[in-house]
């Protein structure tokens, strides 16, 4: 088998999506699609191995995939076949540590091929089996915990009205897994000024959790250098080294970032808890749309993102998985397939996957897609997911999850927050025991004077 037979091979293997068939990758029917499944599980991974679907040479996503595998680490598996690996990962005897153990030992390929004959539901009960914890100002992905991007966009950067989501969400418990804000101006000092009026809120607070500006990487490092605290610096990555170029953004640049923002932890008096300071996003289709995908499929290069992301120790890990569009994900089936892939991918890869669970309004999904695909990630243990107010983001105009629909999740799986963050949580009055609590006038007055704290002399 050639390197083109198998990379056709990986493209017609797939479930249809919208985005291999714009590219001219997809199987021609469903009789195809599944006889080139059945041939993908009969191939050795061995050969995956020895096949890169991007020549090394050309893309330095390769080159780091190729220098970061580990011969040891493949032993356990060297032997099987796709097919094989498949039924290795969902038996009942192989455990959470034999899986974790895989990180360094598959390559992204492999991890992309076995998910492309596993069902939804095995992708569920695959995903179930690992937990990725991590830590930075609080710890997250424990067995048991959902956390909570607290995403309080404002489509005018207004600080004001951040604060004001932030606090909304602060009050349903969300905010665990980062207060993340999207900037509608990618700018240094508009950057500065958000991270530096969640942090004032945080500090009022005494609240453990981290901040984020989700600019690109050197506007939040600009904005570092004149003084903004950093928390966790966020890039959105893909699987080439082309299309990450088309977001701006080099290995290097991910890996001076990751330096400088530790560094900067180093100097700060925070309580922290560990060192990991990244923070990333991708998405099915983001290679396609920027023609950078080398006539590889859209999950494949996906598995190749989180082959980048797990090179740099991240905090977090987020597959914005139906945000790029209907071109890439058509409807509601294909985003929740895409959805079940890429989190059990990048659990398998040893990254703390969360899902902004989401869809544009010209897809062909609505409000009851999105609980769909919830309550399916939360049954396979997804580290976290998005609460946008009313879950209809007003800067980035399109539709996400809830503060209402992650307390759903919480009470119905028996989630809780991040340990620190209950904590927090309790002792602040807002939640009595593991439940949010309905506060007495006096809890209330004291908690909207650390808000008209925040509030204070803003710009």
């Amino acid at each position: 088998m050639s390197v083109g037979d198998l990379r056709e091979l990986f493209g017609k293997a797939n479930e249809e999506k919208s985005g291999d068939q714009l590219a001219g990758l997809a199987a021609g029917s469903e009789t195809e699609r599944v006889k080139s499944k059945r041939r993908l599980a009969d191939v050795p991974l061995a050969q995956i191995l020895q096949l890169p679907l991007i020549d090394p040479d050309e893309d330095d996503v390769s080159r780091l995939i190729a220098e970061s595998f580990d011969e040891k680490a493949f032993l356990p598996v060297k032997s099987m076949t796709v097919g094989e690996l498949r039924e290795y990962v969902l038996d009942d005897g192989t455990s959470e540590a034999d899986l974790k153990a895989l990180k360094w030992g598959i390559t992204p390929e492999m991890a992309a091929a076995a998910a492309k004959i596993m069902g939804n539901k095995d992708l569920i009960l695959a995903a179930a089996k690992i937990r990725n914890v991590t830590r930075c100002r609080n710890t997250m992905g424990e067995p048991g915990v959902l956390g909570i991007r607290l995403q309080p966009n404002h489509p005018a950067d207004d600080v004001v009205g951040i604060l004001l989501s932030t606090f909304e969400g602060l009050l349903y418990g969300c905010g665990d897994a980062v207060i993340g804000v999207n900037p509608a101006s990618d700018s240094a000092d508009t950057v500065g000024t958000i991270l530096s009026a969640i942090n004032r809120l945080i500090q009022n607070y005494g609240i453990p959790t981290q901040s984020c500006c989700l600019a690109h990487i050197t506007t939040q490092l600009s904005a570092l250098e004149r003084g903004a605290p950093v928390d966790l610096l966020f890039q959105s990555i893909a699987g080439t080294e082309a299309a990450n170029r088309s977001f701006g953004v080099t290995l290097a640049m991910l890996r001076e970032g990751r330096e400088r923002v530790l560094e900067h932890h180093r100097t700060r008096a925070a309580d922290w808890k560990g060192s990991n300071v990244m923070y990333f996003e991708t998405g099915q289709g983001s290679a396609l749309s920027a023609e950078a995908h080398h006539g590889v499929d859209q999950l494949t290069l996906e598995a190749r993102a989180y082959g980048v992301a797990r090179a740099f120790d991240p905090f977090l890990v987020n597959s914005v998985v139906g945000f790029i569009g209907p071109e890439y994900l058509y409807d509601e089936r294909q985003i929740i397939r895409a959805g079940l892939e890429d989190h059990f991918i990048g659990k398998l890869l040893g990254l703390p996957m969360g899902c902004d669970v989401c869809y544009t309004n010209h897809a062909a999904a609505d409000q009851n897609s999105t609980d769909n695909l919830l309550v399916l990630l939360t049954a396979a243990g997804c580290n976290y997911f998005m609460g946008v107010p009313c879950s209809d983001d007003v800067m980035l105009h399109y539709q996400s999850t809830s503060y209402h629909d992650a307390l759903a999740m919480r009470r119905l799986f028996k989630l809780r927050p991040a340990p620190e963050f209950l904590s927090w949580l309790q002792s602040s009055g807002i939640y009595r025991d593991e439940e949010p609590a309905l506060l007495d006038g006096p809890a209330r007055r004291q908690l909207m004077q650390g808000l008209e704290s925040s509030l204070e002399n803003l710009p």
